[in-house]
């Protein structure tokens, strides 16, 4: 077993003993794991830069990484089921998605002491013994962040030095006011008369070099324009070349959860579980493309053959992995059309089914056909399709068609809603043009993960996938999109074009390579998706929901993974006033019982379907009777 100890730092009762449901009581259960990992053992040979790394008197290469963990105090009231949530840049994100916790207030998210923050009660309510761990050494550990400890990759001894590219932006993501940027690996030398920095408006511009004279290292981790107090223009694209050192071999962090999983699926341990029949991976954005990056690298096998995960859940991953399994690999990097755009993330094979890469020309799937494999659910919200490749998970690239997933694997497209959709959501249009999608995804995610409960531990099949078809008209490429011409909303330019990877540290001056082909969800004259789980929201809606928006400062590039809202008039005189082609609200419902009437006959098509739960149907029924827009 590769844990070779588990040290407890805390034992704590949760939520001052309260009980939730059959599972009764929960205790909260802190500490740390140690591993070491044979890099001549097969089962890690998939670890780049392993052999890179120091090892023990044994051979082998240790490390370290924090867990938590909320379980039944009594375990045998439990369910029996670990679910396993991938942290996110070091963050907790189980309770924002299944539970409605505000994902605003990082302390409360990763410390969750207080029934209050366990929201809804879905997750401890129905059992769950629930595990954190960190995988990426660069996750900040503050506000009760997990990180982790891994080796340094060397070079006869010596820490590497390469030459790196390091991709960065003020206003939309990067925090800050532009004064400073922090790099993302230590510069090998501040005296680095090759370094280059360039800037560019958009994506496709040609970079303008900054010379050297205006721009300074701070020190080996900061960089900053000359003279000082002139700062980093916001949306602008930065780019900065130099010699870059102390990295560390990154892919221990999936081996590392294969791992502790493993470990604490099979052995006994101070941490009190028992009778852990089935283990549940959940993970969203970064973690639902680290979840995808871990059953690529064939990591759902343990040292002694066992399947590690029997269910798989990825919201909003898209067609990508993580660029973590790399030499200097930055985690935190997520490639949408205006950042980041060509850094490692989207690579064949992209679908759980088996398809040809018409690039390589290869033929692989994420599954392997075998006991290993897990049944996995991959849902996506509407700015994965047009930010990150979401068709390619259900879509043959090549000759674009429809796929045929595997029994063990279902994808749903859940209409109209954006990247982040969740409660909570700011709707203020921010750096972008339009006012942001408020529409939450998590009705339908609590509903699906009910259901791939049920299939993984009582055998019963979840509801049929649900994506946008080719076949059926429903696929659509994105310059076939007719949106209704409303005044003052800006359209999206087009899709963001996925492309076989390129040379990170040198990606093309000119054109990159030719894009893999790409499909959205086709849109009804209200410019609402028309394929995928449409939720109360977008099917009795009250205006019209895209997973696209621009910036404010650049119309003409996407912006990040926000998504677009724009009301419906309340009246057909409000309206024809504003030139709005799309039907007033009392020109669609007559009334607000209308409305609301509407609202509970799509609920409960949705509960009939198994894609959404009872309470959460009743839960918008209770929204429509509140509605002020009436």
């Amino acid at each position: 077993m590769a844990i070779t100890a588990i040290s407890i730092t805390e034992i704590t009762d949760f939520a001052d003993g309260h009980e939730f449901g059959a599972a009764g009581a929960y205790v909260r259960i802190k500490g740390v794991a140690r591993g070491a990992l044979d890099p001549t053992a097969p089962h890690n040979a998939g670890v780049v830069d392993l052999d890179k790394a120091p090892v023990n008197a044994a051979g082998l290469v240790e490390y370290a990484t924090d867990f938590d963990m909320l379980r039944p105090k009594d375990p045998q009231r439990g369910s029996g089921i670990l679910v396993y949530d991938v942290p996110n840049r070091g963050s907790k994100r189980i309770f924002n998605l299944l539970d409605d916790i505000p994902a605003n207030d990082p302390a409360r998210t990763n410390d969750p002491r207080t029934k209050e923050d366990a929201g809804l009660g879905f997750c401890l309510g129905r059992g769950y013994a629930l595990v954190w761990s960190g995988w990426d050494p660069g996750a900040p550990r503050a506000n009760s962040g997990l990180g982790a400890e891994f080796p340094p990759a060397l070079d006869n001894g010596r820490p590497m030095v390469r030459r790196i590219r390091d991709e960065f932006h003020f206003g939309t993501r990067g925090p800050g006011d532009g004064s400073v940027r922090r790099l993302s690996y230590p510069a090998a030398a501040t005296d680095q008369p090759a370094a280059r920095l360039t800037v560019r408006d958009r994506e496709s511009d040609p970079r303008t070099e900054i010379p050297r004279g205006e721009w300074e290292f701070i020190d080996n981790r900061s960089i900053r324009l000359l003279p000082p107090g002139g700062n980093f223009a916001p949306i602008k694209i930065y780019e900065l070349w130099y010699q870059a050192t102390d990295a560390k071999v990154l892919g221990i962090g999936y081996a590392s959860v294969r791992d502790l999983v493993a470990f604490f699926r099979h052995q006994p341990s101070d941490a009190g579980l028992a009778d852990i029949g089935h283990a549940i991976a959940f993970g969203v954005s970064q973690s639902g493309r680290f979840l995808r990056h871990f059953l690529d690298l064939g990591m759902n096998r343990d040292d002694a053959g066992r399947r590690v995960f029997d269910g798989v859940f990825s919201h909003v991953a898209g067609a990508g992995k993580v660029f973590a399994n790399h030499a200097f690999g930055m985690p935190g990097r997520t490639a949408t059309q205006h950042e980041d755009r060509l850094y490692p993330e989207n690579w064949f094979p992209f679908s759980t089914a088996r398809t040809a890469d018409p690039v390589s020309g290869k033929i692989a799937a994420l599954l392997t056909g075998t006991a290993d494999d897990p049944k996995i659910i991959e849902t996506n919200s509407s700015t994965e399709y047009w930010q990150k490749g979401a068709s390619l998970i259900h879509s043959d690239p090549g000759l674009r068609r429809d796929l045929a997933l595997p029994d063990n694997s279902r994808a749903y497209l859940i209409a109209g809603t954006q990247h982040g959709g969740r409660p909570g959501v700011d709707p203020r249009p921010g750096p972008c043009v339009n006012p942001r999608n408020w529409s939450s995804a998590t009705p339908a995610l609590r509903a699906l993960f009910a259901a791939l409960e049920d299939w993984v531990v009582r055998g019963i099949a979840p509801p049929p996938s649900r994506v946008p078809s080719i076949a059926d008209g429903t696929a659509v490429t994105a310059d076939k999109i007719a949106m209704p011409k409303i005044a003052g909303f800006a359209v999206a330019p087009g899709a963001n074009p996925i492309v076989p990877p390129v040379d990170w540290v040198d990606p093309p001056e000119a054109t990159p390579p030719a894009p893999y082909a790409c499909f959205v969800s086709a849109v009804d004259s209200d410019g609402n998706e028309t394929a995928g789980i449409r939720l109360p929201q977008i099917a009795v809606p009250l205006g019209t929901h895209t997973g696209w928006n621009v910036y404010r400062a650049q119309p003409d590039e996407l912006a990040d993974r926000d998504g677009s809202f724009n009301a419906f008039a309340r009246t057909r005189a409000e309206r024809e006033d504003a030139g709005d082609p799309r039907p007033s609200l009392a020109e669609r419902y007559g009334s607000k019982a209308g409305y609301v009437d509407r609202v509970r006959q799509a609920a409960a098509a949705l509960v009939a379907e198994r894609l959404l739960l009872q309470s959460d149907a009743d839960a918008f029924v209770k929204a429509a009777e509140a509605c002020d827009r009436f």
